[in-house]
């Protein structure tokens, strides 16, 4: 009968879902941040996957010097116009970074076991999403975690027969430090969300089930410049 019951639960259950998002970034320069796609307060932190997982950030590869800006299972495909609503929940200036060798830092929200770390950083100075070409940032605080996978706190049979036969992480609900250094004379030609100067930077972890994370916009402190008359027109690549 308990058997009978969680093959009907799989029936009425999606088995695709997103695990580890961005949840708030800052340069060392001030201003702050938020991954793309993310929706802020509406998304609880504990609950049932489906309602946890809808702004998570998944991309298409395990290697991050992948083009794309991944895609939310609330919003679909994430593109550069996505840090207008961004900017909205976390505020006017971007994160600022100093052009001198900065940082960047925050916090990174692990929704369910597989989206844990290691993650990795690489920067895109285009603004584009052509992260393939990007520079790879040295991790100065890591995210807890092996092979994208963290393991779960102790859990109801009924719970762990539904991940046995579903291969659905857990709910974790959890906040981390995350920590990165850019290199000093790093510059940034993006255009987005009336922004000038801005670059992307890709943060996720290798899960194979994923991989999970986010895109973030930056700026080099002191380059800023929203009413530019010369604008980069951003090519949106696909996830």
């Amino acid at each position: 009968m308990y058997t009978n019951a969680l093959l009907l639960a799989l029936a009425a259950s999606p088995l695709v879902a997103a695990h580890g998002k961005i949840a708030v970034v800052s340069g060392d320069a001030g201003g702050n941040g938020t991954g793309i796609g993310i929706m802020g307060g509406v998304v609880p932190g504990p609950g049932k996957n489906k309602v946890t997982e809808v702004d998570t950030t998944v991309f298409g590869k395990t290697d991050i010097q992948t083009d794309g800006l991944g895609k939310t299972n609330g919003n679909g495909k994430n593109t550069v116009a996505m840090v207008k609503m961004a900017m909205a929940q976390s505020g006017d200036t971007l994160p600022q970074v100093s052009s001198t060798g900065g940082s960047i830092s925050g916090t990174y929200h692990i929704v369910t076991t597989d989206g844990a770390g290691p993650i990795k950083a690489v920067l895109d100075p285009t603004g584009t999403g052509a992260f393939s070409t990007g520079t790879m940032l040295d991790v100065t605080t890591q995210v807890p975690g092996k092979g994208g996978n963290i393991k779960p706190s102790k859990r109801s049979l009924w719970t762990r027969g539904m991940d046995m036969i579903m291969k659905r992480a857990s709910n974790v609900n959890e906040d981390y430090p995350m920590a990165f250094s850019v290199p000093a004379g790093t510059t940034c030609q993006g255009s987005m969300a009336g922004q000038e100067n801005v670059c992307l930077v890709k943060i996720a972890n290798s899960n194979n089930a994923g991989p999970f994370g986010g895109v973030i916009a930056i700026q080099m402190a002191g380059a800023s410049a929203s009413n530019s008359t010369t604008k980069r027109e951003a090519k949106n690549f696909s996830a």
